[in-house]
This record gives structure tokens, sequence and C-alpha cells, in this order.
């Protein structure tokens, strides 16, 4: 199905079994939690999907089973971040063979590239296959930053259609707008600056404590939506505690973390990532759990449409 580029795409975690291998079940109970809640579409294999910690197969075991599962009902993204250009192309087209509908594509991991390598990179990999493209800029995770000269250059590539913006530096937006005009679609990359993101003219949300708080997210975003900036201010200060954890080097424990308390899955991340313990467990169960206990009360099943 086409991809709309707009709205909450939560970067959907991958559930494992206590012996760290792939538990599908959990992950596709996952994604219909993710749909029921009302998210507009789906990013897996991102970094919170733990994509460079999954063997190739098991990536299309992923993709293949979440394509059954939601038959079409909201589009499916695949992040691409491999380590060469050439794997890139490959699982691009694997993709595309397997049916997914968009790419969330990241530099090469690894090798830091430069700018010319980096536009040649995106270049190639927008050609490797026919689908629609999320270009994710995250610097600080990635130490390779597309800037919005970058960007403009690699305007001429159809298939780059939009960007997910996460180097947590707000005026990128206004640089990229005036850069590009209205060229790409943009999205929020990172939760502790969304807000600001959609002020400044995102109208997108590539979400992570999504997974944890569904219910809450899409009431952020609604109000946002429907202009109820203050109503909207209220849920995001109520939500910040949380948030700031998307930007932590252990992200994925902590969104995982987050998910268990909640009930909605393990917590099992691949090593060599490790749940969190000790007084670090505590500091983050402690934000988790006076934020379950203090849940805005606009959430209602009418906005779940």
């Amino acid at each position: 199905m086409a991809v709309s580029w707009r709205g909450v795409y939560p970067a959907v975690t991958t559930a494992f079994n206590e012996d760290q291998s792939l538990d599908l079940a959990g992950t596709l109970a996952h994604v219909e939690r993710l749909i029921v809640s009302g998210v507009h579409g789906l990013v897996m294999l991102g970094t919170v999907g733990e994509n460079c910690s999954l063997e190739p197969h098991e990536k299309c075991e992923v993709l293949q089973a979440t394509k059954q599962h939601v038959a079409g009902r909201i589009p499916i993204l695949s992040g691409v971040a491999e380590y060469t250009t050439a794997g890139a192309c490959r699982f691009a087209a694997e993709c595309q063979k397997i049916g997914i509908d968009g790419l969330m594509v990241l530099p090469a991991m690894v090798y830091k590239s430069d700018a010319r390598e980096t536009i040649t990179h995106f270049r190639t990999v927008a050609k490797a296959s026919d689908l629609p493209i999320l270009v994710y800029n995250n610097p600080p995770a990635y130490g390779v930053d597309i800037t919005p000269e970058m960007f403009a250059e690699l305007g001429d590539v159809p298939t780059l259609e939009a960007i997910k913006e996460s180097s947590e530096d707000t005026r990128r937006i206004t640089d990229i707008i005036n850069q590009t005009g209205n060229r790409y679609t943009i999205f929020a990359g990172v939760d502790d600056v969304a807000m600001e993101c959609i002020l400044m003219g995102a109208v997108g949300w590539v979400s992570g404590l999504v997974n944890a708080f569904p219910d809450e997210n899409r009431l952020l975003w609604d109000l946002l939506e429907e202009g109820k900036i203050q109503e909207a201010l209220s849920v995001y200060r109520w939500y910040m505690p949380l948030l700031h954890m998307d930007t932590d080097p252990k992200l994925v424990q902590l969104i995982k973390l987050a998910m268990w308390a909640r009930g909605f899955g393990a917590e099992t991340v691949r090593q060599p990532r490790l749940p969190v313990t000790g007084a670090e467990r505590e500091r983050s169960l402690a934000i988790i759990h006076r934020a379950i206990e203090t849940r805005p009360g606009l959430v209602n099943q009418s906005r779940k449409g």
C-alpha cells in the first residue's frame, strides 16, 4: 500500500525469547497492540528493533510475518542498516520482494562516511528498489550528518521522499525547509523534541516510547493535530521524563523495560546489550511507575479511530 507519510510510526521493538531466539508471536502481538491504539504506520527493524543484532534470515522472517499479520491495514517500513552499500542494496531489494511498503535507510554502519560517500550511498541504495524511502539522519548515534545542503543535492532522487530528522537540533527543521522547500516530508525522529519538531513543520513522528505508552502517545499526537497546544503541552510535560529515555545510549533496554512494566512483553534484548540492573534499573523504574500512576486522564476510546 502507499505510504501516507503522516502521523505516528512506532519504531517497533523485536521480541526475543529468554534464550535470545526470535519471538515472532510476541512481536506480532505487540504489532497488533500498536495498530489497535491507532498508529498510522510501522517501522520494523529500526534501531529500537535491534536491526543490527539480527541475522539476515531473521530480518526477512520478521518482515514476512509482519506483512502477513498486518494485511494491508497500515503501511510497513523496514529499517535498512547494513555495513556496506552493497549489503543495503541487497536488503532493500529483498524488502521489495517481501512486499514491504517503504524503507527507512541509514548511512552505512561502522564506517563514518564523508559527505560525498554518504550521498553516493543513498543514491545507490535508492536504485536498488522502487520503494519510497525515509532517510534517517541521526548524527549523535551514527556519526554521519546529512546536512540540509546534502538533502538539497539529493533532491533529484525521486524515491527519497521523507526525512527522519534526529539530529536533536530543532533548528534543522526550518533549515531543511528553507533549503529544500516542500521537496521532502519531515518526521520528528527524537522523542524528547517531538513536539518542537511538529510545531516547526514536521508532519510525522517515528517514536520509540510509543511502544510502552501507545494510547498516551496517540493522545499527544491528536491534540497537536487539533491545534490544542496547551493541552498537548500538558501531556508532553507528563511524558518528557519517559521521552528522555529515547536519547539514552541504552534506549532499547529502557523502552523494553517500560514495556515490561506495562505488561507488554519481556525485556529480553540481544547481547551485547543486557537488561539494565542495580541503581540504573531502580531509577528508570521509578520514572516509569510515576508515569503510569499519573497517566493523562484524557485518554479515551473515541480517539482511536
